[in-house]
C-alpha cells in the first residue's frame, strides 16, 4: 500500500473516488458533500490531494482546499474504499494530508467539519480542537461547497452559525505558544 501526493497521473481514479464519496453518504445517511470527478482531478493536478493505492487499485483519498487567501486550509473528502475499511487506513491518510497541508500552508489554520466520530477522534489526535463555526473561514466559497450535503438547510437556517457537523480547528499559532511556554518554563 502506498499513500502518496496525488498528481495528474492519478486522474484515472477520479470516477471511483467520486462514486465512493457518494456511496458513503448514502450508506451512512449523513451529510457528505458530493464531489465530481472533475473537481477531484483539479485537486490532483494542483498537488492538493493524497491517494492510497494498493497494487493499482484506489484504496483511499483526501484533498486540501485553501480559503480566505490561504489563512485557512480544510482537509476534506476523506474516503476509504469499502474493501479497505477497518484497517486504520483513514488515520494514515489523515496524517499524511495534515502533514502535507502544514508543509504547503505553514501559517494557515487547518479545519475540518464532520459528523463522523472516527474523523473527530483522528482530528483530536492531530491537535484539532472543537470550535464554533464563527471560528472557521468566512469565505463564502467554502460554505457554498456544502450545498450538496443533505443537511444544507440547517446551515442556511442558522446563517452558517451551526449545522449537524462539528467544526474542528488546528491553529499553528496556539501550538507554537504552547511549545514556547513549555520551553520558557524549562529555562526558568
Amino acid at each position: 500500500m502506498k499513500i502518496i501526493i496525488a498528481d495528474q497521473s492519478h486522474s484515472i481514479y477520479a470516477n471511483d473516488i467520486s462514486e465512493a464519496i457518494t456511496s458513503a453518504a448514502q450508506v451512512r445517511g449523513t451529510g457528505i458533500a458530493k464531489r465530481t470527478p472533475e473537481y477531484i482531478i483539479s485537486k490532483m493536478e494542483k498537488g492538493n490531494a493524497v491517494i492510497a493505492i494498493d497494487k493499482g487499485t484506489f484504496a483511499g483519498f483526501c484533498y486540501i482546499e485553501s480559503w480566505g487567501h490561504g489563512k485557512f486550509v480544510a482537509n476534506s473528502g476523506l474516503i476509504v474504499h469499502p474493501n479497505y475499511r477497518g484497517r486504520g487506513l483513514a488515520k494514515q491518510i489523515k496524517k499524511v494530508i495534515f502533514k502535507h497541508s502544514r508543509a504547503k500552508f505553514p501559517e494557515a489554520k487547518v479545519f475540518s467539519i464532520t459528523t463522523g466520530l472516527a474523523v473527530m477522534k483522528m482530528n483530536n489526535d492531530l491537535g484539532y480542537k472543537p470550535v464554533t463555526f464563527s471560528e472557521l473561514t468566512d469565505d463564502q466559497s467554502f460554505w457554498k461547497g456544502c450545498q450538496t450535503c443533505k443537511n444544507y438547510d440547517v446551515l442556511q437556517r442558522t446563517q452558517q452559525s451551526m449545522c449537524l457537523c462539528t467544526g474542528m480547528l488546528y491553529d499553528p499559532n496556539v501550538e507554537k505558544e504552547k511549545v514556547e511556554a513549555v520551553e520558557k518554563a524549562m529555562r526558568d
